[in-house]
């Protein structure tokens, strides 16, 4: 016999034969309960409502005599309903999963409030406090299932509710649905306080390992007993359903893991916790299987928090090692790595191991980042949509809204990206005939929907296209696209070789030039220029983009190719190369002076070194774009290559001055002091003036630490700069008859012009060092004229000599440009180099311009103090500085500032600090800085002040900044000095926020 037949068995055998001493509704009540449900095997649906309305006749309110509303009375009626809902529940054999979706959390509240108090549990008493242990059996599974619920209930309230469409608007029916809502509300409120305390209970549940048995009908029965009838038995370890101490163990695992998963959104590390407790019950299944009198567990939402578990509590340490895309996935987004994230959605186009509401999530979490500003990210959801999309084609859905949207601006990006997805997408060796026809299809109507024929004529020349559409598709589709536009005849033969590519049908030459322009292949420029010579030889191709440039130095020398389509492949290779550089395209730059190489190797000695001369140029580009930026050293064999470039003797080579200047600035930038000092040959050095300087600034800066030592360097290097920057003078006579004085701005002297020594050599500088030394010797040339009446501080600035034999030879105002662009520049480098930025405030308060010198003289001190946290070092805030910066606030009418900063100097200035406060027109916050002034002097004079003006409430404000104990002149000097250096924190941080 069943343990279900024998409880109704037990249940039926108990009624006595007349009905007990009980009102007849009672009796009714109990008798349709019996009938109905518990004499019938396993009624569908289970009888769920009859405890709603059990409880809801027992917690009706009563009325008295005097029509008040009085709580439901604790009489033999209502305790009977209870206990017909609790047995109706012990049915059920109280399966939480059941009673949840049929219950309201206030019905289910009172239910299990019910089960706490006929197990005896003492009401008020806090379950934390309780020893389970010692309690007996069904009372301690009573309180195991109440927080059970707990947790649950608060878990599942996370969740986000489809709201139920409201139907005709009824008033009784509205108010009692808000009635509901708000006791739920309340209840939840309460749950989610006592939460610590239910997760305690369960834990604590987890180390009983004992066997629990939960009330039966047959032992609520027993329980409603008088208390004379019952023989002890519901008090003994085996009353009631008997649930297994591993299967108390399971669910209470599981459970616990739902609200530690949860809580997991706030506090990470509470995920470990959950990972632990659902790998706890996954082995408990294993162990005893799924099916259990007591509960089920969905398997499928065990193995998705399993999942979601070991993905949010992977390290960084084993995420190469990450088996699942999901890890890898989240580790993508969490780490910003979105190239990554597009190659696990490429890669999973083969597998589709992934889900496709999973894809489609990933898709909007993307999307809301993007919208939120990034627009790097716009990129990033274009090419997840595509695999999305490419995804849904192969497994045939329908293809979503988002992709129509984004393609309906195609570009050649675009396309060629789509192009590699479908390629990636589809192993043609393999695939089904059903697959191969899902992905022709694809393509053909991508074909059909586009406009532009030049995207059109990608698509039907790809590979894949070809392969997969059959000759008579593919003629079918010509055709259709012939009366669109009849002038235009597609290629549906792939190309097969660089040097050996047949010239297609003819096609329109208007359409075939707008492709020329567009396109970065190689491969496909040499088509497009075969089919165009074969048009017409009339043309010069390479003209027909006015963006198309190349240095003169080499377009001598191309145009002297006598080949015409040579010629204008050889122009156009290099020049989209050149601009592929200027904007940073490595990729491409590579790919066309790659194929530009091959093709001048086999006729042109000289455009073959030309080409070479360029890949290290894009060599160098490419490095200090990349694997430079972290500080990773170039490899051996680029350095060689830019020490062969310089040393370099092939005659007539046309060479680009750019090449040399940023070879010298590599090996500067990569500290190759020793290359450029002792073994670059001489006559390299006499005849290359880019070498010549960067021997001069390597010795100069390998010798700094020794300053006496480097005084010869740097003299030989201040006299070639001073050339640099000189100009001849020459008199003139007018046609007025007066003489004037020409300045000729390029000097014959110097080893070369001023312009590339400015702008175009210095910017590829990197090395902080070298930067350095550049701006203290022009700093130091800028300062040593006659007429300067601000000099400019700079580091290492004492090792250039102090005077120069003829100052009325050098531009000072090309010294003074070079100087801004060089400490511009700099500080695009290394914004936090404090001694940059005490230049750069230096040259605006030269230039008049206090409140920029403010906001550069205190980020300087911000940046080396850890935002003023720490004493500003003293060569940092020197008394020069803290005296220009006292200027500034003069001159902006910050007359309390000037007053506070006069503390600053080394020996006080009480003179401009009593000035500036008896000035009455302050445009700064005044009394409100009165609790950053430390000098006891400068505070009596305030006070003496404010007395003499009768302005009563400033007087008492410096009267309570005086009063404080830690400016007592009686303290040691430790104390008066802490409070001074609290002071300038402050105020130099509320200086900082004024002016950042």
């Amino acid at each position: 016999m069943s343990a279900e037949a024998a409880d109704r068995e037990a249940a039926t055998s108990s009624r006595p034969c007349t009905p007990p001493q009980t009102s007849w509704f009672e009796f009714v009540l109990e008798e349709a309960l019996l009938e109905q449900h518990l004499q019938k095997p396993s009624p569908d649906p289970p009888p769920v409502q009859l405890i709603v309305q059990f409880l809801e006749q027992a917690s009706k309110p009563s009325v008295n005599e005097q029509n008040q509303v009085q709580p439901p009375p604790d009489n033999k009626r209502n305790r009977i309903l209870k206990l017909l809902a609790l047995k109706v529940a012990a049915h059920l054999k109280w399966d939480l999963d059941v009673l949840e979706k049929s219950l309201s959390v206030p019905v289910l509240n009172m239910l299990l409030n019910e089960l706490l108090c006929i197990s005896k549990v003492p009401p008020g008493t806090k379950h934390v406090d309780v020893d389970l242990s010692s309690l007996p059996p069904t009372t301690a599974m009573a309180i195991l299932l109440y927080n059970r619920w707990a947790i649950r209930t608060i878990v599942q309230s996370s969740f986000p509710v489809k709201q139920v469409k409201p139907g005709p608007p009824q008033l009784n029916v509205m108010n009692q649905i808000q009635q509901e809502k708000e006791l739920t509300e309340n209840i939840l409120k309460v749950l989610k306080e006592q939460a610590a305390d239910s997760i305690l209970v369960l834990e604590g549940a987890l180390k009983l390992n004992k066997d629990l048995y939960v009330h039966t009908i047959r032992t609520l029965d027993l329980l409603a007993m008088e208390p004379g009838m019952v023989n002890g038995e519901t008090e003994s370890s085996t009353a009631g359903l008997k649930i297994s101490a591993e299967e108390i163990q399971c669910q209470v695992c599981y459970d616990l893991g739902a609200i530690y998963f949860q809580q997991g959104s706030t506090n990470a590390a509470v995920h470990e916790k959950a990972k632990e407790k659902f790998f706890r019950t996954k082995e408990l299944i294993a162990k005893n299987g799924s099916s259990s009198l007591h509960f089920t567990i969905d398997e499928e939402r065990l193995a998705g928090y399993c999942q979601a578990c070991e993905v949010l509590t992977s390290s960084s340490d084993d995420a190469s090692q990450q088996a699942t895309p999901y890890s890898q996935i989240h580790s993508c987004m969490k780490s910003g790595k979105y190239q990554d994230l597009v190659k696990i959605f490429l890669e999973d186009n083969l597998t589709l191991s992934l889900p496709e509401q999973f894809r489609q999530s990933v898709l909007r979490e993307l999307f809301q980042k993007a919208q939120q500003g990034n627009d790097a990210l716009d990129e990033v959801c274009f090419k997840v949509c595509v695999c999305n999309t490419v995804c849904d084609v192969l497994q045939g859905r329908i293809i979503d809204i988002q992709f129509c949207q984004l393609f309906l601006k195609p570009s050649k990006e675009k396309i060629d990206f789509l192009l590699e997805v479908c390629s990636g997408s589809i192993n043609l060796e393999n695939a089904s005939e059903e697959l191969k026809r899902k992905m022709a299809a694809f393509l053909k109507n991508l074909c059909l929907g586009m406009e532009d024929l030049q995207f059109v004529f990608m698509i039907s020349s790809h590979e894949l296209f070809i392969k997969l559409l059959k000759d008579d598709e593919r003629k079918l589709l010509i055709e259709q696209m012939r009366k669109r536009s009849p002038r235009i005849n597609l290629c549906t033969k792939p190309v097969t070789s660089f040097y050996d590519i047949p010239a297609s049908a003819s096609v329109n030459i208007g359409q075939l030039e707008h492709q020329l322009i567009l396109s970065v292949d190689p491969w496909r420029i040499r088509q497009i220029l075969i089919e165009l010579h074969g048009m017409t030889s009339e043309r010069q191709f390479w003209t027909i983009s006015n963006k198309w440039e190349v240095p003169n130095v080499y377009g001598n020398v191309i145009l002297g190719i006598k080949d015409s389509l040579t010629r204008d492949l050889v122009y156009i290779l290099m020049a989209k190369g050149l601009h592929c550089c200027a904007i940073k395209d490595f990729v491409h730059a590579k790919q066309l002076f790659a194929a530009c190489l091959e093709l001048v190797t086999e006729f042109s000695p000289k455009l073959r070194q030309v080409m070479l001369n360029e890949m290290l140029l894009l060599d160098i580009y490419t490095h200090e774009a990349g694997a430079g930026v972290s500080g990773e050293r170039p490899p051996s064999d680029l350095i060689s290559r830019v020490r062969g470039y310089l040393e370099m003797r092939v005659p007539d080579i046309p060479l680009r001055q750019v090449i040399a200047e940023e070879c010298v600035a590599f090996l500067l930038n990569w500290c190759e002091n020793e290359y450029l000092t002792m073994q670059v040959p001489l006559p390299l050095v006499q005849t290359n003036p880019y070498v010549k300087l960067g021997q001069l600034l390597a010795a100069t800066c390998k010798e700094l630490p020794g300053p006496k030592e480097s005084r010869r360097t740097a003299k030989d290097l201040w006299e070639v700069v001073v050339q640099i920057c000189s100009v001849s003078n020459q008199h003139k006579r007018g046609n007025d008859g007066r003489v004037s004085l020409i300045k000729h701005r390029e000097s014959t002297l110097g080893i070369m012009y001023r312009y590339f020594m400015g702008i175009l050599f210095f910017s590829p500088l990197q090395e902080p060092l070298v930067l350095t030394t550049i701006l203290s010797l022009f700093v130091k040339l800028h300062n040593v004229r006659e007429d300067i009446v601000n000099d400019i501080a700079a580091e290492h600035i004492s090792i250039w000599p102090s005077s120069i034999p003829n100052l009325q030879s050098v531009d000072f105002e090309a010294v003074a440009i070079t100087v801004k662009e060089l400490v511009s520049y700099a500080l695009t480098i290394n914004a936090n180099n404090h001694f940059w930025l005490i230049i750069q405030a230096d040259i605006y308060f030269a230039t008049n311009q206090y409140s920029a010198a403010l906001h550069y003289y205190l980020q300087a001190g911000a940046v080396c103090s850890d935002f003023f946290n720490k004493m500003v070092p003293p060569d940092v805030y020197t008394d020069q500085v803290i005296k220009r910066m006292i200027k500034c606030c003069s001159l902006l009418n910050c007359h309390t500032q000037v007053a506070i900063l006069c503390q600053f100097l080394r020996e006080v200035d009480y003179k401009t600090a009593f000035k500036a406060l008896q000035e009455q027109n302050s445009h700064d916050a005044m009394d409100s800085y009165y609790e950053y002034i430390w000098d006891v002097t400068i505070l009596e004079y305030l006070t003496y002040l404010h007395h003499k003006r009768g302005e009563t409430d400033k007087r008492q404000i410096a009267i309570k900044a005086i009063g404080q104990t830690e400016l007592n002149a009686s303290n040691p000097e430790e104390v008066l000095q802490l409070a001074a250096q609290r002071r300038k924190k402050k105020f130099l941080q509320a200086m900082a926020k004024l002016y950042f």
